[in-house]
């Protein structure tokens, strides 16, 4: 009822991924994001990573634009790192969102502000507006347009991302957040920057009802990411994790499962896309777990494709981002190569 389930976090590795349908995409899009951090946490090489997951056939990337790499500094403004993620994606011919933040992009921890912006950390359980924060509004929309004035020439870019869960707490570390006022001013200057492309905003949506409540409550007053991005952006992205662990009790763990659900929301006329479809792990740890011959309750390689077949059954939903690509290339190195291959998978039926 609760949807949640106690379950061992290690699982046999099987063949499920060969066995089950997959249903067809007809025109619709797939793709992944490409998590910098991720790979560095992973102990991969970048360049060889994307360019490994660029050799499949999908017609999407999504890319960020993390502050505080691009200005660790008062006088940076080094965007080194995107350009050659951006090159790559434009060689293989790959349509690209990017991510431009400022506050938050994809990709743990999801928090990119420069330290010489915030001096202070935010105040746990307050509501981050332009009159309590307006230094720091003044800042990320500096941020905002520089990034978007500098790629808005690229053909590739098929549309910009603001924020990431725009209006939602970050994670269960922090109850700060972002308040819908703020990041109005932000989408007001990127499109002052660029008028043409569409915005995508993204949220989560809870796949069992003991999550639901939760984020309920604690967005009561203005409302989850979902419903912002509903009332504010052209594209509504739903991150899609039908299961998640929640807590370690002793040998095993509490997850969220809510697989087999109907992935049900009401964007308003929006434009609908999965931004991030659950291909990877989600455990106690923040770096997925990479157990030799097994797997992991909370996302085996079937799971990717279960979960790509959930969202296909809703006509709306125009495209998906699987979520965990670098996780893919980790499992190959070492000597797992199923998650690629039921990708693949995808791609070829």
């Amino acid at each position: 009822m609760l949807g949640v389930r106690l379950a061992r976090p290690e699982q046999p590795l099987d063949d499920r991924w060969q066995r089950i349908s997959v249903t067809r995409r007809t025109n619709r899009r797939v793709g992944i994001s490409f998590r910098p951090r991720q790979v560095e946490a992973f102990g991969l090489h970048g360049p060889a990573t994307l360019e490994r997951l660029l050799g499949f056939r999908f017609e999407l990337i999504r890319l960020g634009a993390y502050w505080d790499r691009i200005e660790a500094s008062p006088d940076q403004f080094d965007t080194g790192e995107l350009d050659w993620q951006l090159a790559a994606a434009e060689r293989s011919g790959k349509q690209v969102i990017l991510g431009v933040g400022a506050i938050k992009n994809f990709g743990y921890p999801e928090f990119f502000v420069p330290k010489h912006h915030l001096p202070r950390p935010l105040k746990e359980g307050s509501l981050v507006r332009p009159e309590t924060h307006g230094a720091l509004l003044d800042a990320a929309r500096r941020f905002v347009e520089n990034v978007v004035t500098r790629y808005r020439d690229r053909d590739s870019i098929v549309a910009w991302q603001l924020e990431h869960e725009a209006v939602d707490p970050l994670g269960v570390e922090h109850s700060w957040r972002l308040g819908e006022d703020f990041v109005r001013r932000e989408l007001e200057t990127l499109k002052e920057g660029d008028p043409t492309r569409p915005v995508l905003m993204n949220g989560f949506l809870p796949m069992a009802p003991v999550v639901g409540v939760t984020q309920w409550w604690r967005t009561r007053d203005q409302g989850d990411s979902l419903a912002v991005a509903s009332r504010l952006a052209h594209i509504v992205g739903i991150d899609y994790y039908p299961r998640h662990a929640l807590v370690k009790a002793g040998a095993r763990t509490l997850y969220v499962d809510g697989g087999g659900r109907a992935i049900a929301f009401d964007a308003r006329g929006k434009r609908l896309m999965i931004s991030e479809g659950q291909a990877e792990p989600w455990e106690t740890t923040t770096t997925p777990p990479n157990p030799s011959g097994r797997t992991l309750y909370s996302c085996g390689p079937h799971h990717l494709l279960e979960n790509f077949n959930a969202a296909m059954a809703n006509a709306a939903i125009e495209a998906y981002l699987f979520w965990g690509a670098e996780y893919w290339v980790l499992r190959e190195q070492s000597g797992d190569p199923t998650y690629l291959q039921a990708f693949a998978r995808v791609l070829n039926d």
